[in-house]
């Protein structure tokens, strides 16, 4: 099995060579590229990214900055493997997790797999921070009658094809739930694996916000409520 591990980024300078280091120096069970989408940052990423020579590195330039779920989406388009994971380069989740997201996969136990996180005063810089990924993952476990306890992480393991088969639309952070959702409604529940996990502040970069949490319940409510699944259960 080949694994693509899909890093959007956007103006990362100061972490971008950290995030690549440590992803390409993990002991994976599995063959991997690393699939980079610099989406137009304007700081110093894109010299960075120029200067790493590693075989399993591909690096894809947006001209202009686009949003986190039009940089997966250039990402899958290019992607040559099997498999595919979100690694963002804000060095908040541990790439040496993703062999425990692969476990599940490689014994036949799960087709998805979602990284857990387990929110604590180490682990996050604001409580209403994780009150929003709660509320965000509460609303969805409603909606669709399942039970999964962190609709809003990074870690998504699943086959590249049926990623490209949900036909994600949303271009910003919106393409956490709506990945979420249209698995949801296919009867597809993410099997969870905990993980570790590290949130950065804002005046580290921090770049979500609560709106992004109301945009989140939004596409929930509308992907609940369309009449078709989309992807292979809709052909």
């Amino acid at each position: 099995m080949k694994l693509s591990i899909l890093m959007p980024v956007y103006n990362e300078e100061e972490r971008i060579a950290d995030a690549l280091k440590q992803a390409l120096a993990v002991d994976y069970p599995c063959e991997i590229e690393l699939v980079v989408v610099d989406d137009g940052s304007r700081d110093g990423t894109g010299e960075v990214l120029g200067r790493v020579d590693d075989a399993r590195l591909r690096v894809i330039t947006h001209q202009r900055n686009a949003g986190k779920g039009a940089a997966i989406k250039t990402a899958v388009d290019n992607a040559e493997g099997e498999y595919m994971v979100i690694l963002d380069a804000d060095l908040e989740y541990d790439p040496q997790d993703i062999p425990r997201l692969l476990e599940p996969v490689l014994d036949g136990r799960a087709t998805v797999v979602y990284g857990n996180r387990t929110f604590g005063s180490h682990s996050s810089y604001s409580f209403w921070y994780v009150m929003g990924n709660k509320g965000v993952t509460l609303a969805a476990n409603v909606l669709y009658n399942s039970y999964i306890g962190d609709l809003e992480t990074c870690f998504k393991l699943m086959p590249l094809e049926l990623y490209r088969s949900l036909q994600v639309r949303s271009r910003g952070f919106g393409m956490e739930a709506e990945v979420t959702g249209k698995l949801l409604r296919q009867r597809i529940r993410p099997y969870e694996v905990p993980i570790s996990y590290r949130a950065r502040g804002r005046e580290e970069g921090k770049k979500i916000t609560w709106k992004d949490g109301v945009e989140a319940i939004w596409i929930l409510a509308r992907e609940r409520a369309r009449r078709r699944p989309v992807g292979p259960a809709a052909r």
